[in-house]
């Protein structure tokens, strides 16, 4: 990338709180942010949102009589959003772009209005307008009073840094200076969860670390499902506001062998990492926040990817899986969360099943990765 884009705030509502600050505090806390919770007389790890950030969100909710039948992925959405304009400071009635992804969208009302249907054989009248993907970013916009274009997607886990992606394309293509992009999350649902689970890839562990991501000689499965969102401001240039500088993007995705699996090297992944490195060296990079979520499979043909990209000198390689378990759509923007965290501490923050790696002198790239289903792989590397 010739000319310079930044990260000039980056602001979450997730397990880790609602603040940087908040966050690199619970990422000195060698504990996960998992609780057993009862999904039909079953209990199961999830990492949901903390209770006083949960009063935020029903806060919100009872703001404003348009936003009582809103999903909490579009709350969620719209807490992180305003946190991360008044750091970027951005007025709210500015031209810039919003993109604010989801996997699964209103989780929540899909189970609602579906219920509903099968016992009344009729539906809501907000059933549909409340459930539809642009959902997100057009109440966003509403919020924030914004003037510029508002765009929704969904490319699973790797939703939130496809929004990325596209908020360079913007900006790059001279449409506009600003665009807010990230991705929103409110999965812990009963039917959600037993679709992860009819997948037997949902962690049955009984230990301190339900979720062992990264941790490359595990024998089982053992992803936990997340809640939260997670957004970043994109602008062009570099200011006194500016986080990190995005110095490279990539994207690969792969044939389809199956409806959920990449390839046991993880080809995507492998050509998205490249495509992001571009002339820089393999050696430069410093640290990789890798998505491996938990699964044997996946976080091993992620690793494989990596030592085909780096060789003989691999990175520091952490994940924050452990940590807030699968947020699926804003799971990426967390992710440049925890890299700008490191970038801006100059301290790594490391994952329990990585004992033996010896953390880099200086910070001073971050490659972070997400996946989807289908291989729709995502590379983005930062530098301070």
């Amino acid at each position: 990338m010739t000319e310079p884009i930044s990260i000039t705030a980056v602001a979450s509502i997730s397990p880790l709180g609602t603040t940087l600050d908040e966050a690199w505090t619970a990422y000195q806390n060698p504990d996960p942010s998992f609780i057993q919770k009862k999904f039909d007389n079953r209990l199961e790890w999830v990492a949901p949102l903390s209770k006083s950030t949960m009063e935020a969100v029903i806060k919100l909710r009872k703001s404003d009589t348009r936003y009582k039948n809103l999903d909490n992925s579009v709350l969620f959405a719209i807490l992180a959003s305003r946190n991360a304009l008044d750091l970027a400071r951005w007025g709210g009635g500015d031209y810039f772009g919003i993109n604010i992804g989801s996997s699964r969208g209103a989780t929540s009302l899909f189970e609602k209005y579906h219920e509903e249907f099968l016992q009344k054989k009729k539906s809501s009248t907000l059933s549909s307008p409340t459930t539809t993907l642009g959902n997100i970013s057009s109440w966003v916009a509403h919020d924030l009073r914004s003037k510029g274009p508002e765009i929704s997607h969904s490319i699973t886990c790797s939703t939130s840094l496809h929004s990325l992606l596209n908020g360079v394309a913007w900006l790059k293509g001279g449409m506009t200076n600003k665009f807010l992009v990230g991705g929103s999350e409110a999965p812990l649902t009963p039917f959600t969860l037993a679709q992860i689970k009819a997948l037997k890839i949902y962690s049955h562990e009984n230990e301190r670390f339900p979720c062992r991501a990264l941790d490359l000689e595990k024998k089982r499965n053992s992803m936990v499902l997340g809640e939260g969102a997670s957004v970043a401001c994109l602008e062009m240039g570099i200011s006194d506001s500016t986080l990190a500088i995005i110095e490279g993007i990539g994207y690969a995705t792969e044939v389809l062998r199956n409806n959920t699996s990449i390839s046991t090297e993880a080809n995507c992944f492998q050509r998205s990492m490249k495509m992001a490195l571009g002339k820089i060296k393999p050696e430069e990079v410093d640290v990789i926040v890798t998505h491996t979520p938990g699964t044997v499979k996946g976080d091993l043909s992620e690793f494989k990817a990596i030592e085909k990209v780096f060789c003989n000198k691999i990175p520091f390689l952490t994940t924050n899986k452990w940590k807030v378990g699968h947020t699926f759509g804003a799971s990426g923007i967390l992710s440049i969360e925890m890299a700008i965290l490191m970038l801006q501490k100059q301290k790594t923050i490391a994952a329990p099943f990585r004992k033996k790696q010896e953390s880099p002198k200086s910070v001073k790239t971050v490659l972070v990765n997400a996946v989807g289903f289908g291989g729709n792989a995502v590379s983005v590397l930062l530098s301070k």
